[in-house]
């Protein structure tokens, strides 16, 4: 009966002195983690340094400025990532180097610029694949850059999505006017592509359109000199009024829309061809 009321004594001391055990070896492994800092930032041995940092900074228990050691591996291992080509791995250790506010006025300027620096080169490496046709590449070089949380459509890689979506569409569309024979139509989608990926693959389709065209004005040239279909307003007329609206920055289909109603005509759609034609009283 006395050994069992001794026994809650027992382990409540047994507990308590292993708390404090471990706490004291917590505080002597901290005293150490400085030392050790040093002679692996000495040594060159950057993954060394960077593990002691953390350590040492999970372990103080004051809010105490960071060994420059830390800095200084941190700096060094950040190159190295950016050289070995893990963007995000360079990213972040600049960023934390950049927060950690550790060193002079001077490196820490540095620091924010090579930050700036590194953040430029993947943004001006992701339009370069992006304007050569590659959008998920461009998509991908982008992610170290893009925040969490942030509002849909806001992002550079919202727009990259959104152009190259644009133009897609603005191409199947064009395929379409092209079969139909629908020629003006289709020049002005090709006038709407932006893109320079889009506008070379689209140049087979262009040259097919222009040369239709170019076509159906010496056929309109041909009538000019002779009879022209019932009603249909004079070709010469309807050139130059089309040539002026597209002047004034109009594309092509309006510009020929607007030409037409200029000289009173109103379109008609004959088979595959738009034709301008005279309104009957």
């Amino acid at each position: 009966m006395a050994l069992r009321r001794h026994l809650p004594s027992f382990w409540l001391i047994a507990t308590l002195g292993g708390v404090a055990a471990l706490c004291g070896y917590a505080y002597w492994w901290e005293q150490q983690l400085p030392d050790r800092l040093r002679e692996a930032a000495s040594r060159g041995d950057l993954q060394a340094c960077l593990h002691y940092g953390e350590q040492l900074a999970a372990l103080r228990w004051l809010d105490r400025e960071a060994p420059i050691e830390k800095a200084i591996c941190r700096r060094g291992q950040a190159e190295i990532a950016w050289q070995a080509g893990d963007s995000v791995q360079a990213l972040n250790l600049q960023s934390q180097l950049v927060n950690s506010n550790v060193g002079s006025e001077e490196q820490r300027q540095k620091d924010r610029s090579r930050l700036r620096q590194w953040r430029d080169t993947l943004r001006k490496r992701a339009l370069e694949q992006f304007r050569a046709g590659d959008l998920d590449k461009a998509l991908i070089t982008l992610q170290p850059l893009e925040k969490k949380g942030q509002r849909p459509g806001t992002q550079l890689s919202d727009s990259l999505r959104e152009t190259w979506n644009r133009n897609k569409v603005d191409h199947e569309r064009l395929k379409d006017r092209v079969e139909r024979q629908q020629w003006w139509e289709a020049l002005s989608l090709l006038n709407q592509l932006d893109h320079p990926w889009w506008q070379n693959h689209a140049l087979p389709l262009r040259r097919q359109v222009e040369e239709a065209i170019q076509n159906l004005r010496d056929q309109q040239e041909h009538h000019s000199h002779g009879a022209l279909p019932a009603h249909t307003v004079d070709p010469g007329r309807l050139n130059a009024a089309v040539e002026d609206r597209l002047a004034s920055g109009m594309d092509p289909w309006s510009a020929f829309v607007a030409g037409c109603a200029d000289l009173g005509g109103v379109l008609v759609e004959e088979g595959p061809e738009s034709l301008c034609k005279v309104k009957r009283p």
